[in-house]
């Protein structure tokens, strides 16, 4: 059984990452921070996750199996009574985890790209580039099947800055 302490900890700790977080960030970039360190392992942090989000203190979305976290009032409003309740050595690594790997962080969940089955039949592919919070892209598109709508979310993925720089030089 886990002592109430240490999931108090670990709640401290997803909530530091998003207070942190100039971006929206997903569970699995908290996870290989938090599963790294060996602070707890994936059942616990799952269980954290649900008790911040049951208590209104995180929201969740999910978009094409990842699933987006975000701090709300009330989360921002505990971070700022009980931060000093997380240790100043757990606060250091956190921001050196960040000055390392943000903009490889910044870059997974400010490309998104999703698709669903629509009334007619065919496939709507859903793609979106932002930067700061403001989208620099946005497109909606149909096609027939899946296979191609999954290729499409697949290459916007690897291929974003090129479709975006062809747009530029196309429409300017």
């Amino acid at each position: 059984m886990i002592q109430e302490d240490s999931l108090i900890q670990y709640k401290l700790i997803v909530l530091y990452m998003l207070g942190r977080a100039a971006f929206q960030i997903t569970k699995s970039q908290i996870a290989d921070f938090i599963l790294e360190q060996e602070y707890t392992d994936f059942l616990t942090l799952q269980q954290v996750f649900a008790e911040l989000d049951a208590a209104g203190m995180i929201t969740s979305s999910t978009i094409r199996n990842r699933t987006h976290l975000a701090l709300t009032k009330e989360g921002q409003d505990t971070l700022s009574f009980f931060e000093k309740r997380l240790s100043e050595v757990t606060r250091k690594k956190i921001d050196e985890f960040f000055r390392e790997n943000e903009m490889k962080m910044r870059n997974e969940v400010s490309i998104v790209s999703d698709y669903y089955k629509s009334t007619s039949g065919e496939y709507e592919v859903h793609l979106v580039a932002t930067e700061k919070k403001i989208k620099l892209v946005d497109i909606t598109m149909s096609v027939p099947d899946e296979e191609t709508a999954s290729a499409i979310c697949d290459n916007w993925q690897k291929k974003n800055q090129a479709v975006y720089q062809s747009l530029i030089e196309q429409l300017f």
